[in-house]
């Protein structure tokens, strides 16, 4: 099992959140989609697009959030369990 470096004790986390984060799904509540929801993800060879509607067929970047605060929590716990 790999083992977890502890944080210094005057380590500070932080974050931020956008409002296209936490508004919720495009689709509900009457929302409507964003400019995020209708961006085409893109590479080196093909650039981005940004399209006038949510075309069936076509790549956009994941939207799946992850759980930053299980995460912390999970390496906060760890960090106390060896104290």
């Amino acid at each position: 099992m790999r083992k977890l470096k502890k944080f210094p004790e005057n380590f500070y986390w932080g974050g931020a959140l956008a409002a296209n984060q936490v508004e919720g799904a495009w689709n509900e509540d009457g929302k409507g989609p964003s400019i995020t929801d209708v961006m085409t993800a893109g590479s080196h060879e093909k650039p981005r697009r940004i399209a006038t509607e949510i075309f069936p067929n076509t790549y956009y970047p994941s939207h799946k959030a992850i759980d930053f605060i299980m995460i912390i929590v999970k390496i906060s716990s760890c960090s106390l369990m060896k104290v």
